[in-house]
């Protein structure tokens, strides 16, 4: 079944601005958890708070006649801003990155004496990216023994210095530039001209620009504005509810067709689950309602002024529970009101617009939400609630899946991420790399640790269901035979159709790895170190243990863990017989061989090519002792689920040990050739001798 695909627009401004803000988003919305702690503490214990306590808001003096520092300045002024640029760091160079960008936040931090996210947000990255690139001036020239020593001191004497050229030389720039735009925002709030910002704010929004405007401006301004007078209009121009509501309640009494009947639905995600870019596809069906968007936000905007209402601290996601509950203490009427009225007049003008014109918004919504995909960028999380998607394709991709980027990033998901999913990711990195496509990252994971961060996830057909919700804007492939699926050919052209010059160029050069994920040599070092595992170690990246090391000698494949003629004739018997060479080895308690048997019924681990590799399940990995692998060969074949199994290879690991046979394994049963030989094998050394071929 063929992938559907989205062409990307021409790379423009507005695509420049969108992963911008997508950048300072994402250093922003992972720490919204400790901006909603601050906004708590600090609506409840300042002194015009709730329950005003002088020790924890900061306000009087103590028992010595010292001035209370309370929670509520330096949660500001240090926790916020370092959680900031640790995340920006993160973001351009995985923890080491991190924690030299919160390092050298420190220096502005200090200089500024004010919450400096914007600096922040500047020196986190800012430092990582020069960390990066002076790790590689001497990348692979360190000698054995001293990789720690030059890390650690690398990263200590440049975060140092970067503090040092943030207190002296960035701070001046960053206090003038938030002086300026403070005194803009002061001079609109003055001469009653904050509604107009709703002229670019609103439509903003539905182009996906919003994230630059709202966390690259209004966030760091509203918490100045915020700690001098106890709350701030400014995060409620983007997060009101109340314009997107207005639209959607229009559309329920004046739309026609799937437009009417799913927005009652999508009416309850964007005002009680805040994600609003729900509505987005009905304003794109009918453009001109981009006009009760900005009504309702003019609205909003106004009455927040007049009755001086305001937030203590942002409301994210922008739901009615979430304002309410970051709502001033003396501002529950005003920003009510605000909602309320914002809602109306949206309405109002959305229910004239639908009433007069002959077009009622029953256009496809379909389209319309692809539209909307387009310029986001990727799938929509809350798509399914609009075009009634449901469930995978489970001969091939997830039925309307919409790619609009550049395949960077696959990743094979299984029960527990050991052994059939490092299988087939060895087998389709072998085939990309084939393709022309080495940098395109191939990795296997346990269903349990999924993100939402890759662009393609390829699953057993009975596993798909499970993992699309945890990665909803990916691609998925269903496969039922993870060593020659003819889905391989179908990825390696997706891979190939998407990353084509012309598409590259369109897409603004290579994708920029989303927030949590890691750079791969940094992915094959920190993924987990138990049977779950997240990525292939970096001695697998290639499909291959290491050159010239016998699998033999690592101690996961031993001689006595090779039997030529099983006498087992079933599934469930084969799997014992591959259990109790493990349990013979001290390698696995007998737990673990009853938690392949629930593996086996969950998913089968046929991987084709008459080969199973049965292991257990993900909440098994606490009974293995030492990681190990067993071979057995049953030359007449028995059925393993209606498949013909010859091959039955049992598999326990830790620490990701046993991937390197997996790979090594994978590359001999994709290989016709090598099958037979090992079909023909006479001696254990025969087949000790073929992996060792492979790893030359």
């Amino acid at each position: 079944m063929a992938t559907e695909t989205v062409a990307k627009p021409r790379t423009s401004a507005r695509v420049g601005v969108q992963k911008f803000g997508t950048f300072l988003s994402g250093m922003i919305m992972p720490n919204i958890g400790a901006f909603i702690a601050w906004g708590l503490i600090t609506a409840l214990f300042i002194e015009k708070g709730w329950i005003p306590v002088a020790e924890l808001g900061g306000f009087g003096t103590n028992a010595d006649g010292d001035p209370n520092v309370g929670l509520v300045g330096p949660m500001v002024n240090y926790l916020l801003p370092l959680l900031i640029a640790y995340t920006g760091g993160r973001m351009v160079y995985d923890v080491r990155g991190g924690v030299v960008g919160a390092i050298a936040t420190m220096g502005v931090i200090v200089g500024t004496g004010i919450p400096m996210f914007i600096g922040a947000m500047i020196m986190g990255p800012l430092g990582a990216w020069t960390m990066k690139k002076i790790d590689s001036i001497w990348d692979g020239k360190i000698r054995p023994g001293f990789e720690m020593l030059v890390n650690n001191f690398s990263a200590g004497i440049w975060g140092g210095i970067l503090t040092l050229l943030g207190f002296y030389g960035l701070t001046p720039v960053v206090k003038a530039f938030t002086a300026g735009a403070g005194s803009v925002v002061q001079f609109l709030v003055d001469n009653g001209l904050l509604p107009l910002t709703s002229i670019f704010i609103e439509p903003a929004k539905v182009l996906f620009l919003n994230n630059a405007i709202n966390h690259g401006v209004l966030t760091p301004l509203g918490i100045q504005q915020s700690l001098e007078q106890g709350k701030s209009i400014l995060f409620l121009l983007e997060a009101n509810p109340g314009p997107g509501l207005g639209i959607l309640l229009a559309y329920m009494f004046f739309g026609r067709g799937a437009a009417r009947a799913s927005a009652p639905g999508a009416a309850i995600i964007h005002f009680l689950g805040g994600i609003h870019e729900i509505y987005f596809p009905y304003v794109l069906m009918k453009p001109i309602l981009i006009l009760a968007a900005i009504g309702g936000g003019m609205t909003g905007i106004a009455t927040l002024a007049i009755t001086n209402s305001g937030l203590v601290a942002p409301a994210a996601p922008g739901s009615i529970i979430a304002v309410l509950a970051q709502t001033s203490r003396d501002s529950y009427v005003g920003v009510i009101l605000a909602v309320i009225l914002a809602t109306a007049v949206s309405f109002l003008i959305a229910a004239v617009i639908l009433r007069t014109s002959k077009n009622k918004g029953d256009d496809d919504l379909s389209a319309a939400t692809s539209r909307m995909e387009a310029m986001k960028g990727k799938k929509s999380s809350v798509s399914s609630a609009l075009t009634g998607e449901t469930g995978g394709n489970t001969n091939g991709a997830a039925a309307g899946t919409v790619l609009t980027r550049p395949v960077q990033n696959i990743v094979f998901a299984c029960d527990a991420g050991m052994g059939s999913s490092a299988m087939g990711a060895s087998v389709l990195r072998n085939k990309i790399k084939a393709a022309g496509f080495p940098d395109v990252k191939v990795t296997n994971s346990a269903i349990a640790n999924l993100s939402d961060s890759y662009d393609v996830v390829v699953t057993h057909q009975d596993l798909t269901e499970r993992a699309q919700p945890r990665t909803a804007s990916a691609v998925h492939y269903s496969v039922d035979n993870f060593m020659n699926s003819p889905r391989y050919e179908e990825i390696v052209e997706l891979v190939r159709s998407s990353n084509t010059e012309g598409a590259a160029s369109e897409a603004g050069t290579t994708a920029t790895p989303a927030a949590g994920t890691q750079p791969a040599a940094a992915a094959a070092t920190a993924a987990p170190t138990h049977g779950a595992h997240a990525a292939e170690p970096a001695a697998a990246v290639d499909g291959q243990a290491a050159a010239g090391q016998p699998l033999e000698g690592k101690g996961v494949l031993l001689r006595e863990s090779v039997i030529l003629n099983g006498t087992s004739r079933d599934r469930d018997a084969a799997i014992d017989e591959a259990g109790k060479l493990l349990l013979d080895r001290g390698a696995v308690d007998v737990s673990y061989v009853h938690a392949m048997h629930e593996r086996e019924e969950s998913v089968s681990t046929y991987m084709g090519s008459f080969l199973a590799i049965p292991h257990g399940t993900n909440d098994a990995k606490e009974h293995i002792n030492h990681s190990a692998v067993s071979i057995i060969r049953y030359p007449e074949g028995i059925d393993w689920g209606g498949k013909q199994v010859k091959f039955v290879v049992g598999v326990a690991g830790i620490n990701n040990e046993h991937l390197h046979i997996l790979s090594s394994i994978a590359k001999i049963f994709t290989n016709k050739a090598q099958v037979a030989q090992l079909e023909e094998a006479t001696t254990v050394d025969e087949v000790l001798e073929l992996f060792g071929k492979v790893n030359s």
